[in-house]
């Protein structure tokens, strides 16, 4: 009697090639251990669905059977970062590392539901002798991606796997659905922050008279007439972007986003002509805004309403200062911020009087202080620890708040900011979070932020050599 083969589908076909292509051995015994206790931790408490893990683990245990299913949730390298279920299939699990801390990449042990899934960014099935690797031809699994609505880029996976005899294809339909209901939570709390960027920066967008937009740093627009809901590519600060209506348009800086105005529309305030208005408020619908670039060892330098204005340090450091107290300092407090006990308000007017010339009277006086509105860098980074999103205040933190200055006031903040962002990216920012803040001059020589990113970037990953020999150098040996 001849038995016709049986087609191999074409998802796992496909799946083979990569993994052959990977050079994964079909031998291997078991995942890779890529994260220890400690940094699995770390990993976890970064990840965006941490929040949401009692909400998966509730939905899954209401369908899969809790006797013979085992949960598991991975970030976007396949890493597993929480598994749950019963002792025995976790004890099954355990014997070839499908438990927290092993990486299940098809790179790493062949096609497998995590895996595969992550490679093809849909929902897959993989049964049996599907696997490449021999040991799991015991296993089937179920796992589906999720998608992060801000950046488009997936962020992790949920899996469910049992034995050969106890998982139906149709939990692939489970995992699905789960993704799903993952997804829209992080889009409710993407939704929550853009109301409140729209809440704190639409009076700078309604300034433009609806010929500009307001856009995240991932380049989505969240507000803006008849553009509302579309894709820029990620604006530079002060580069220009294409919007989908074909307009060019020019990215400002505004901390948490940027204000994408017409060229026609740049420098379109007669920053002179403001002077004589030191004590009257801009008229509604025109209040300039002004943002203050002050991170990093690059040119200090202010943007009013889209014209760009390069600073003196002495001019950086009165308006980092002013900035920090919106209700204005006297002449002797500004003075002793400046210059220490030697200061006196003799000292300042004359700074003073030379930011007035360039700014106009946005600069107030008695006290003194910013008659505008203020968007800096730094004080949005400090939004950002205090709200504990180490990864955007990564991101932003390009670097000291004004590296040169002695200006005791402005000492005193650096120090207290560059204290609280390398804290909170080393205990619990994640692997990209770590990189971006080793590119930073503070952290380009700090060993213990080498350490855990060394610790925490997946096997293979490119970043690793560049890590390793930065590392080697601060510890005087060979990489």
């Amino acid at each position: 009697m001849v038995h016709e083969a049986v087609p191999v589908r074409q998802p796992i076909a496909e799946s083979w090639r990569r993994s052959r292509d990977a050079g994964v051995d079909a031998g291997v015994a078991a995942a890779p251990l890529v994260f220890d206790r400690d940094v699995l931790a770390d990993a976890r408490a970064a990840h965006p669905l941490e929040r949401h893990l009692p909400m998966l683990e509730a939905l899954l245990r209401q369908v899969a059977d809790e006797t013979e299913h085992l949960m598991v949730i991975t970030d976007e390298t396949g890493n597993a970062l929480w598994t749950q279920g019963p002792p025995a299939v976790s004890r099954a699990a355990d014997a070839i590392g499908l438990t927290e801390g092993f990486r299940w990449a098809e790179d790493a042990v062949g096609t497998n539901g995590i895996g595969t899934a992550l490679a093809t960014g849909r929902p897959e099935y993989v049964y049996a002798a599907e696997h490449v690797a021999h040991v799991l031809h015991g296993w089937s699994c179920a796992g589906a991606p999720v998608t992060d609505p801000d950046s488009g880029r997936i962020v992790g996976c949920i899996d469910v796997s049992a034995t050969v005899d106890t998982l139906h294809p149709a939990t692939v339909a489970l995992v699905a659905a789960a993704a799903r209901l993952a997804e829209s939570r992080l889009e409710n709390e993407m939704l929550a922050r853009d109301e409140r960027l729209r809440e704190r920066l639409l009076p700078h967008l309604r300034g433009l008279r609806g010929a500009g937009a307001l856009v995240t740093p991932t380049g989505r627009i969240i507000a803006g007439e008849r553009l509302r809901g579309r894709r820029v590519p990620v604006p530079e600060p002060g580069g220009t972007v294409v919007l989908p209506d074909g307009r060019t348009a020019v990215a400002e800086p505004l901390g948490e986003a940027f204000l994408l105005r017409l060229p026609g529309l740049v420098g379109r305030v007669d920053t002179g002509a403001r002077a004589g208005r030191d004590a009257a408020a801009p008229p509604a619908g025109d209040a300039p805004l002004l943002t203050l670039t002050l991170l990093g060892a690059g040119q200090p330098h202010a943007h009013l309403d889209g014209r760009r204005f390069d600073l003196t340090l002495r001019h950086a450091e009165i308006l980092a200062l002013l900035a920090l107290h919106p209700r204005g300092l006297s002449g002797d407090r500004l003075a002793l911020y400046l210059y220490g006990d030697d200061g006196s308000p003799a000292t300042v007017r004359p700074e003073i009087h030379r930011l007035r010339q360039q700014f106009g009277g946005i600069v107030r006086a008695r006290p003194y202080r910013l008659g505008c509105a203020v968007e800096a860098d730094f004080l949005t980074v400090r939004r950002l620890l205090d709200g504990g999103d180490a990864a955007a205040a990564a991101r932003l933190y390009g670097g000291e708040l004004l590296p040169l200055s002695d200006a005791p006031g402005v000492r005193a903040e650096r120090d207290e900011l560059a204290v609280r962002v390398r804290r909170q990216v080393v205990d619990r920012g994640g692997a990209e979070a770590l990189w971006t803040y080793v590119q930073t001059e503070p952290g380009r020589a700090d060993l213990e932020a080498l350490e855990r990113l060394r610790a925490v970037l997946p096997p293979g990953d490119p970043r690793l050599a560049a890590v390793s020999s930065r590392r080697a150098r601060l510890l005087g040996g060979e990489p």
